[in-house]
């Protein structure tokens, strides 16, 4: 509807997650590198966590979009399913027969399935979507599965995805095994009051806007407070804003614009931010010092020591999944001289 008002040739804030409109903040570069790095290790699980809305699928989404032929991909959303279900599952996802199967069954059809991908020279990824839905005993199936091998190198891998809920759940002492098979893990953020400017002017322009910045400074301020910078609660607010845009036949959004549709959209939306008790805010202000002595600095001290450690891990991890990448394919290369040689012979 307010496309054409603002010469636009898509919706740019669609709620379904579309790798087209992919936006990389820092933390999503972070966990695009760990997945990365995981599919060049070829083994182990790598572990993303996030709010709700903070771009997990989208994240995965982008990964399936690019992944080489090598790699045959499969993605599920799980709900609650028992080890049995998830085995059956996983089977029908790859496209093998479950009908009238036993459990005993499916895991032989799946390691037979698994075996033919490696004798191609290809690998199975298994994407597991809102994992924080898997009990105990699934979560160590996925682990189970993840022992089908054929000369030391595993023929399963699987990338988990999910909310906050799944952290303590992997922290359960009888999750000891599983934790040392993880590979990476990173928890997606929400965008701070930059990121998400560069986030809305970025989709956008990927939908087709051409013209000069479409909100003020304050606007871009009030959607950060109120959406807290993630990027699902910012597609809602931002579709609801254009058309409130075009209904008022506004060619530029500043904040009283904004503010009029939180208005409208503050109690279907979202619910209240939990608060902070005051005595607790007003104990942590009353102590300089910790318990050992050691003086407690400002917020921003300990956010920059943060950022330029997060920054040099970054590149290190950016560094190393290069170098993998191109080792890879050389070592792919010398395979395939190495076959035309013996073929010659």
């Amino acid at each position: 509807m307010y496309e054409s008002h603002y010469g636009l040739t898509s919706k740019p804030f669609q709620l379904t997650p579309d790798p087209t409109f992919f936006f990389a903040s820092k933390w999503h570069k972070r966990a695009m590198s760990y997945l990365q790095y995981g599919l060049s290790q070829a083994e182990g699980f790598i572990v993303i966590t996030g709010g709700i809305g903070t771009g997990k699928t989208t994240i995965a989404n982008s990964l399936l979009a690019d992944i080489e032929d090598d790699i045959v991909a499969a993605q599920i959303v799980t709900p609650k399913l028992n080890p049995d279900e998830l085995v059956k599952m996983v089977a029908s996802k790859f496209e093998i027969d479950v009908a009238n199967k036993t459990k005993t069954d499916l895991l032989e059809a799946l390691e037979a399935y698994l075996f033919g991908l490696s004798k191609q020279g290809k690998r199975a990824l298994l994407l597991v979507d809102e994992a924080q839905n898997l009990p105990l005993e699934t979560i160590e199936e996925l682990r189970m599965l993840s022992n089908f091998q054929q000369d030391g190198k595993p023929l399963l891998q699987s990338f988990l995805l999910g909310q906050e809920e799944l952290q303590p759940i992997l922290r359960a002492p009888n999750m000891e095994q599983f934790r040392q098979r993880i590979v990476a893990s990173c928890h997606l953020a929400p965008l701070s009051v930059e990121e998400v400017r560069e986030y809305i002017e970025y989709r956008m322009h990927n939908a087709g806007w051409n013209g000069s910045s479409l909100f003020s400074d304050e606007a871009y301020q009030r959607i950060h407070e109120f959406t807290t910078g993630v990027p699902r609660k910012i597609n809602t607010l931002m579709d609801r804003v254009l058309l409130y845009g075009f209904l008022e036949e506004l060619e530029h959004l500043d904040e009283a614009a904004v503010e009029a549709v939180v208005s409208e959209v503050k109690e279907e939306m979202f619910t209240p931010e939990p608060q902070l008790p005051k005595s607790v805010k007003e104990e942590v202000a009353s102590h300089g010092m910790t318990d050992t002595g050691t003086e407690i600095r400002d917020v921003e001290y300990y956010k920059t020591m943060l950022n330029e450690l997060v920054d040099a891990l970054d590149s290190a991890i950016s560094h190393k999944v290069k170098l993998t990448q191109y080792i890879d394919k050389l070592l792919k290369k010398k395979y395939k001289t190495y076959i035309r040689m013996k073929d010659d012979d």
